[in-house]
């Protein structure tokens, strides 16, 4: 009988379960905005769909949502929106901006039956949004030169300085840009010039702004902007410190990863900051650099490679790519030091097909780092894994892509197509890159266990 009794409990208990897990996914008969699609709403769009966000119009209100549920509910069903372009069944990363079915599904339903409002009092509060950062309180702001885009301006590739003076040498924990217009900037790759306190009187001197279209020679534009030491030296520069691409937040590990020194005086040089075409009005940008400081010195400092233009490892076949084809390439290189990768990101332009990067251990078994079957060039995220990922020693990354010059191809920039390629290593949108950037650090027993997520 004891038997009997215990039976019938477990299946008591299976039984609520299933019924829990059946009420938590099942779709109410009648779906209104207040109840069912405002949470939806408030939990994956609004961060970027609100006054002051990123996006190009609000989700907040019920007349907000109204006005674009048919958008809405193609974007959703086609899973273009929440921008995420990884396949998430291929690998899983921190902050992964994905919707369930039963929300794709209550989006739908919502459409279908008319939009229907609900009980104001069922309005869930909205969420409270970081202003002027996206990932927390900076400790210092400084202004990067304000800049000026006629309307209709073609691609801008600029050099530019942004000085700094500290009362003392420190430590910062991350270094976050952030765009001032965000229709027109288009990605930043910035260094850190560290100087020697007594080498150099004046950080501030020289010209802050060299347009690179203009002046093609590094060396004059470094001697423009006030860059060597006032001996005529050049200073120590640390690479890939402050970067900014479309949907891409600051990188900040947890365990005391990363992290940079800051000298006394030094200087942010924006090496490449691309503004991309402007539409029929002028306009301003006036960007700005976030400090976040850190009373230690980073424990591990990260390092960086990349495959592909500019890397370690060439394009194969060259990326030239016909008018009326689809191209196929792949770049890849052998490690030779055990690593544990903390972040990748893949990077093509308008005519990117597809994106998927691996790693062939000597055993012969794969590591899956990234697949993304619809490349979009709109969202180019800095994915970072939950826990660090060990590559050991001999086995090679592999990087492929595909590029679509067809009419086929939506965001095809030329009608008819036209030839395009990567132009030596040109950064314009209507030429073309490929390239896998790996941020890691040297393996330590144990990494694989650490946990990379700063919310845990």
């Amino acid at each position: 009988m004891a038997k009997t009794n215990n039976i019938k409990s477990l299946a008591a208990v299976f039984f609520v379960l299933l019924c829990s897990c059946g009420d938590k996914n099942t779709i109410p008969d009648k779906v209104n905005f207040t109840e069912h699609v405002a949470p939806i709403l408030y939990n994956n769009c609004t961060i970027c769909h609100r006054p002051g966000g990123s996006a190009h119009f609000s989700l907040v209100t019920y007349a907000d949502a109204k006005g674009n549920a048919e958008a809405i509910a193609f974007t959703t069903r086609e899973h273009l929106m929440p921008p995420w372009p990884a396949d998430p069944h291929y690998t899983q990363f921190i902050g992964e901006r994905l919707l369930s079915q039963r929300g794709i599904d209550v989006l739908q339903k919502w459409l279908q039956q008319g939009e229907q409002e609900g009980p104001q009092d069922k309005l869930p509060t909205l969420p409270k949004y970081l202003t002027g950062s996206a990932i927390g309180i900076p400790d210092m702001r400084i202004a990067v030169a304000p800049y000026f885009l006629k309307a209709y301006s073609n691609d801008r590739f600029l050099l530019v300085k942004v000085p700094f003076e500290l009362p003392n040498d420190t430590f910062a924990s991350v270094i976050e840009f952030i765009p001032g217009n965000k229709n027109v900037v288009h990605h930043v790759n910035g260094d850190l010039v560290k100087y020697e306190f007594d080498k150099k009187k004046d950080v501030f001197g020289g010209e802050k702004v060299v347009d690179m279209v203009e002046d093609t020679s590094i060396v004059k534009a470094f001697e423009k902007l006030g860059l060597p030491n006032d001996d005529g030296s050049y200073p120590v520069l640390k690479k890939s410190v402050v970067n900014y691409l479309p949907g891409v937040f600051a990188q900040k590990y947890a365990n005391g990863i990363g992290g940079y020194f800051l000298p006394r005086k030094g200087v942010f040089l924006l090496n490449d900051l691309h503004y991309g075409f402007t539409s029929k009005e002028d306009v301003w940008d006036s960007s700005y650099i976030n400090i976040f400081f850190s009373k230690t010195p980073p424990n591990r400092p990260v390092e960086e490679f990349q495959l592909g233009t500019w890397g370690v490892a060439p394009v194969e076949p060259d990326l030239i790519i016909q008018p009326n084809t689809i191209k196929r390439v792949r770049s890849h290189v052998v490690i030779q030091k055990d690593i544990s990768v903390l972040t990748i990101n893949p990077h093509m332009h308008l005519l990117g097909k597809s994106f998927k990067a691996y790693a062939l251990q000597p055993n012969g078994d794969t590591i899956r780092l990234i697949s993304i079957p619809r490349w979009d060039f709109n969202w180019q995220y800095f994915y970072t894994f939950k826990k660090m990922v060990k590559i050991p020693a001999g086995s090679t990354v592999v990087a492929e892509g595909v590029y679509d010059n067809t009419t086929a191809n939506p965001n095809n920039p030329f009608s008819p197509p036209r030839l395009v390629r990567d132009n030596n290593g040109s950064m314009k949108a209507t030429d073309e890159m490929f390239q896998f950037i790996i941020t890691y650090l040297p393996y330590q027993p144990g990494d694989e266990n650490i946990s990379l997520d700063i919310s845990n």
